[in-house]
């Protein structure tokens, strides 16, 4: 009698490492671990922001600044920001416009190409910050959230520092910094 019970829960166990191997092979598509998890890994895992900054401001508006840095073997579309310390964040260019150079929002997002650099600067390509929720001081950090086409997140903690320059002129309404 006592075989009769263990047969059933044999059976039952093998019957369960049958299933989940065949799971492996089929999700996997490799009999290497370490090849699966790269596989699924998203995009902003191979990405890092340097020297990253923000511009200080009492109110209004302000702006992200760094090297954001692809260093996986795939394109990336940069294609949005969120934080906590503004209403809204946009991603911003610049353009030339009857003679003069004017920040806009970018549609579609900034292209990374695998291996290569995004640089955000002042008078040029940014993440711009809008509706703070408060000012802004040197020294203090904020931290932003950057996402990828792909869905991926990336947090970007920056410190605020002084910065006289980038009072652009803003396309659709929007102030200056």
């Amino acid at each position: 009698m006592r075989s009769t019970a263990i047969t059933p829960a044999l059976g039952a166990a093998s019957a369960a490492l049958l299933l989940l191997s065949g799971c492996s092979t089929v999700t996997g598509g490799s009999a290497d671990p370490d090849a699966r998890v790269a596989a699924a890994a998203p995009g902003a895992s191979s990405v890092v922001v340097e020297e990253a900054w923000i511009k200080a401001a009492d109110d209004g508006m302000t702006a992200l600044f760094g090297d954001v840095v692809n260093g996986g073997d795939g394109d990336l579309v940069l294609v949005g920001a969120v934080t906590d310390a503004a209403e809204s964040a946009e991603l911003h260019e610049t353009v030339g416009s009857d003679g003069a150079m004017l920040m806009r929002e970018k549609d579609g997002g900034f292209p990374i190409p695998a291996g290569e650099t995004l640089t955000l600067e002042p008078g040029a390509d940014h993440v711009m910050l809008m509706g703070l929720g408060g000012p802004l001081l040197a020294g203090d950090e904020v931290t932003v959230t950057l996402e990828f086409d792909d869905g991926s997140t990336l947090e970007v903690t920056a410190p605020v520092k002084d910065y006289a320059g980038a009072n652009e002129q803003y396309d659709d309404g929007h102030g200056s910094d």
